[in-house]
């Protein structure tokens, strides 16, 4: 696991500010301003998960985060609010937020997030390769907010305080399912509350029906003769309904449910509840029907077999 913390009282005074510069440089957050220079103050903490999600806490004095940063992974970022005042600015609106609002955007997309007081921020970058299991229908969207004061949105933002406030302390075992349960709920989030660009439209509908039918999917990977009909059944919809939702998806129902079980399976290897069980015993259980086949399908999508994954993960969980 990648970790890094940085704080400005390691730093001598008169090298404080460009020092601070740099580290929110590293996590591609361009300072525009900062409202008193020479005062400036602010710790950062950032892990890297072992599916390439970026955790960072960073806490600072009152300053302006402005820009963009083009040359970056393909992906999702979020930022909760944890503590403190700010605002964000995104063409023609205003918007003011409270501790535990959400916020949202593909990467490299430019955005204006000013803090008026001393804060504290959570930001996430979910790269693209950990969201395309999921995120079967393409997802073109703008900065968007969500109120973390309820709903789904509250148990969300409940869980990244909790992170935010727990960060220095978690191992890179520990963050295997805290990255599973993170995606699942920024999915949710996104298609229950109708962030989709194509909001209000059939299309949006139809990318909205595609994930609930993969979230039932979910419950039923362990299912070896699991095929389209039976998932159809299982969500009240037409066989030929799911079929088409899948190819305009541009992906096939087979290739999802094999990329997820490889996840599934690629979790449990280094989580800690199954270290006593075996590699076959963890691919039967999320629905493979041979060890070998599973072990050539594992090579095949991380390019390296099963067995020497966990070697790996757990060696370097070790040390």
């Amino acid at each position: 696991m990648d970790s890094w913390t940085f704080k400005t009282d390691d730093i001598a005074p008169a090298d404080r500010l460009g020092a601070w510069q740099q580290a929110m440089e590293r996590l591609k957050l361009p300072v525009s301003s900062i409202a008193e220079p020479d005062k400036i103050s602010g710790r950062v903490t950032c892990l890297v998960s072992p599916l390439g999600i970026e955790l960072a806490r960073v806490s600072g004095t009152p300053q302006e985060v402005a820009g963009r940063y083009t040359a970056q992974q393909p992906g999702i970022w979020l930022s909760q609010l944890v503590s403190g005042q700010a605002t964000l600015t995104d063409v023609d609106r205003t918007i003011d937020l409270k501790p535990d609002d959400l916020l949202f955007g593909p990467t490299g997309v430019p955005a204006r997030l000013n803090f008026t007081t001393d804060f504290t921020q959570l930001f996430v970058k979910v790269p693209d390769v950990a969201l395309s299991a999921r995120l079967v229908a393409p997802l073109s969207m703008p900065l968007g907010h969500l109120s973390g004061q309820s709903g789904i949105n509250h148990v969300f933002a409940r869980m990244l305080s909790a992170l935010a406030t727990s960060l220095d302390e978690l191992s890179s075992s520990q963050l295997r399912p805290i990255e599973l349960s993170l995606t699942e709920f920024l999915l949710t989030c996104l298609t229950s509350h109708g962030t989709s660009p194509l909001i209000g439209c059939e299309a949006n509908a139809r990318q909205t029906n595609l994930h609930s039918i993969c979230q039932t999917i979910e419950t039923m990977l362990g299912d070896p003769e699991l095929e389209p009909a039976k998932v159809a059944k299982a969500h009240g919809t037409s066989l030929r309904y799911l079929q088409n939702l899948f190819a305009e998806s541009g992906k096939t129902f087979s290739n999802y449910v094999r990329t997820r079980r490889l996840e599934r399976c690629r979790a449990d290897l280094i989580s800690p509840v199954y270290i006593n069980m075996s590699v076959t015993e963890i691919c039967f259980r999320w629905g493979f029907n041979g060890s070998a086949h599973f072990s050539r399908t594992f090579k095949s999508q991380y390019g390296i077999p099963p067995r020497d994954f966990r070697r790996q993960a757990l060696r370097e969980a070790s040390e």
